[in-house]
């Protein structure tokens, strides 16, 4: 197999590359004077599988069209089968109409992957799981749940844990994570009176007394969090951490998050962290390239993926 990257998560690709065992092939991605992407792959790849792994992460513009422009090169050089393997999907959150003429970005971007001549994706934890459908080529949704139970079973050993859901609409990835770990089940009932702004107004289920873990599929702005841990502090908790697949953290987050009450909030390395992330002393990383290395491995390999799901 061969194994490309463009510049969204190099420090990812690496660990992948050395998970697998299997060098980063050589190529170029660089930049015009006007900002124009150029792609040169400096190795034969005539009847190899390729996969590409690229995050659509700030700048999800630049990494997308990275992303489309290095699978043209690889399907211009007669590579047997290109797989994608985008650990953080951009757009995800546009996955229906939300208000009168307004797009399906999500159907869009997954258009253009298939249009740019991939042949199949690999991507973690999409925001919503119907969007495999968006694709008309084979989609592999990987879970990071299983890194963050095995994550919470080290550092949560009392038995007094409560899994979370920020809100309604991720109660069913919290309520997995609590079967795993035989935890129960609370869900912060919120509202959002405008984009990028949230709510608390009611705790379902009782706190008091538990150590809370806030369990969601992306943190951008990390205002939902740092009010749920207020809410669920004011409710009896003892403390509050949170698991997060996507570390977006935009527009200050890092900080925000830094200064506020959550004890801890974990990420994986689906998107590069930023300085203000890494500086940040209650923000904690765990790595996915175990898991999508594996991932990448049986594919070729052509076994089964599911099992990683359990």
């Amino acid at each position: 197999m061969k194994l490309v990257t463009g510049n969204s998560n190099r420090a990812l690709a690496e660990a992948v590359a050395s998970y697998l065992e299997v060098p980063l092939t050589d190529c170029t991605v660089k930049r015009f004077n006007d900002k124009e992407i150029f792609v040169e792959i400096h190795e034969n790849v005539r009847g190899e599988d390729v996969f590409i792994l690229q995050s659509t992460s700030y700048p999800a513009n630049d990494n997308l069209m990275e992303l489309l422009i290095l699978s043209d090169a690889l399907r211009r050089s007669s590579a047997r089968r290109i797989t994608a393997v985008v650990p953080y999907f951009g757009y995800a959150r546009q996955d229906r109409k939300s208000a009168s003429r307004t797009p399906i970005s999500a159907k869009l971007v997954a258009n253009l992957i298939t249009e740019a001549g991939v042949n199949r994706v690999i991507t973690l934890d999409l925001h919503a799981a119907q969007i495999q459908g968006f694709f008309d080529i084979p989609t592999d949704n990987l879970y990071g749940a299983p890194v963050m139970v095995r994550d919470i079973q080290e550092h949560y050993t009392n038995g007094n844990v409560m899994i979370v859901s920020p809100d309604v609409g991720g109660v069913a990835r919290a309520r997995a994570t609590a079967q795993r770990i035989g935890a129960d089940l609370a869900i912060v009932d919120k509202r959002r009176p405008r984009a990028g702004v949230s709510e608390v107004m009611n705790i379902i289920g009782d706190v008091a007394g538990h150590a809370c873990i806030l369990i969601d599929d992306i943190v951008d702005s990390g205002g939902t969090l740092v009010n749920a841990a207020e809410a669920l502090l004011k409710a009896g908790a003892t403390e509050v951490s949170a698991y997060i697949t996507h570390g977006v953290l935009s527009d200050g987050a890092a900080e925000r998050i830094a200064a506020s009450k959550l004890k801890e909030l974990v990420i994986t390395d689906s998107i590069e962290a930023t300085d203000a992330a890494k500086a940040a002393k209650n923000i904690r990383r765990i790595s996915i390239a175990p898991l999508i290395g594996e991932a990448i491995a049986r594919t070729a390999s052509e076994q089964s993926v599911s099992s990683l799901l359990d």
